[in-house]
């Protein structure tokens, strides 16, 4: 049994819709060519029928509130209901003479719609079945004047015409929007796996090249300190004893990422406040650009926790480098709550020339070269990861007065936050650090 997605559940729901629609006009044509036309039809009957309509509409209704899913053979069941229903109401007015006989193309129509072919084709032969028995057998129109008969059946047609193409039109219009939603989010899911893929592909190229230079590293470690040593008793080494010193920094630097790139492999993470990560990321951020002049704007929100600190380190670390590539001489970093407080952003600002109008739709969406040199792989990862933390990044000017710089916001929901007198305060009074 072949089991339907959600688009099925709002078919069921306009079957319960348009069958309370069919008992109202059903109940209203019994009352008008009752009192008005003068034909005396075998209400008990109908009244029954109607009734039984009633009765299953209700448990139709029930069964839209629940939440499992609808199979084939239910919305085969429930039109062959509205068949039936329609066939004996024909059979107690006139038959295949009733103006009202071809309703049952709407519904063959909808079943046609929703339900596979071969179940299709069971209805439709149920409801030639039941033609073929109105046309032997029914119960007679009993008008007071049967001259009048024609002129009856004609507007009958008339309105059954204008009922059938109103039913159809309506069902079909919103089935067709169904599926154009299905398809749009078929294709957005489409896109974000071929977005995944190439992260992936990345990732993998990121860890491999890892892999290779580790021993490279090693080498270089080992001369440099070789040289070190060698400065100590080397008159004509000592003026470069700083550089050597910064360039097992800069080694450093190196080991302590491939040593998180082996961590993040094998443990899990943990929660850790804004607070005191900040404190500590801003430190090892202004290790690898020590000439950028690095400011630190406001205090984090208090009693804020994030449940992966090294996922958003590593976004926040390309935003840096990215910002100090195209300006050195400001770059700065904040931390506060979005309005509603539901979400904690991080912005990082620059004053460099900023984001060529060229590259606005691009960045982010796939690898593009930059101005500064930039192939683009890590704002790409950096996207990347931000969706999978199921937050966002926007890229804006910095200024909208006299555009020059660029501003970087990264938006990461907030789970389990604990709120104190100042959690609420995204932007806390001013405790700025500064390097020249």
């Amino acid at each position: 049994m072949h089991r339907i997605t959600n688009t099925g559940r709002v078919n069921l729901g306009h079957l319960f819709w348009l069958r309370s629609l069919a008992i109202i006009g059903q109940l209203m044509t019994i009352a008008f060519v009752q009192i008005f036309i003068g034909v005396h039809l075998p209400l008990p009957a109908m009244l029954l029928v109607i009734g039984l309509e009633v009765i299953f509409n209700g448990i139709t209704w029930w069964r839209v509130s629940q939440q499992r899913p609808e199979s084939n053979m239910e919305l085969f069941g429930q039109i062959w209901v509205d068949l039936g229903a329609l066939s004996a109401l024909l059979f107690l007015s006139g038959g295949t003479t009733n103006p009202f006989v071809s309703l049952y193309l709407p519904s063959l129509a909808i079943a046609a719609a929703v339900l596979p072919w071969r179940l299709m084709i069971w209805l439709a032969a149920f409801a030639v079945a039941c033609y073929a028995v109105l046309g032997f057998d029914s119960v007679p129109l009993n008008l007071d004047n049967p001259a009048n008969l024609f002129d009856y059946y004609r507007a009958g047609m008339w309105v059954n015409f204008m009922v059938s193409v109103g039913l159809i039109a309506w069902f079909v219009a919103r089935m067709s929007r169904a599926l154009r939603l299905r398809d749009a989010a078929l294709g957005d899911a489409q896109q974000r796996l071929l977005h995944d893929e190439r992260a992936v592909a990345l990732g993998v190229q990121a860890a491999t090249v890892a892999h290779e230079i580790g021993t490279p590293l090693s080498t270089i470690a080992m001369l440099s300190e070789e040289l070190r040593d060698a400065a100590r008793t080397d008159k004509g080494l000592a003026p470069y004893s700083a550089d050597i010193e910064l360039l097992e920094q800069q080694m450093g630097l190196c080991t302590s990422a491939l040593a998180r790139l082996r961590s993040r492999a094998s443990t899990t993470t943990r929660r850790q406040r804004v607070g005191e990560w900040l404190e500590s990321f801003g430190e090892q951020w202004r290790l690898r650009h020590p000439h950028v002049k690095f400011e630190r704007i406001g205090a984090p929100p208090a009693e804020v926790s994030l449940d992966d600190t090294v996922a958003v380190s590593q976004i926040l670390t390309i935003l840096l480098d990215n910002a100090a590539r195209a300006s050195r001489d400001h770059v700065t970093l904040s931390c506060a709550l979005t309005a509603r407080g539901d979400q904690i952003a991080f912005e990082v600002c620059d004053a460099g020339p900023g984001i060529p109008a060229t590259l606005r739709g691009s960045l982010g969406a796939m690898p593009v070269e930059s101005t500064q040199g930039g192939h683009g792989v890590g704002l790409y990862l950096a996207f990347s990861a931000a969706a999978r933390l199921n937050g966002s990044i926007e890229l804006t000017d910095a200024s909208t007065i006299k555009p020059r710089g660029t501003r970087a916001v990264l938006k990461l929901p907030l789970s389990g936050r604990k709120f104190s007198g100042a959690g609420r305060q995204g932007t806390a009074p001013s405790n700025t650090e500064k390097q020249a």
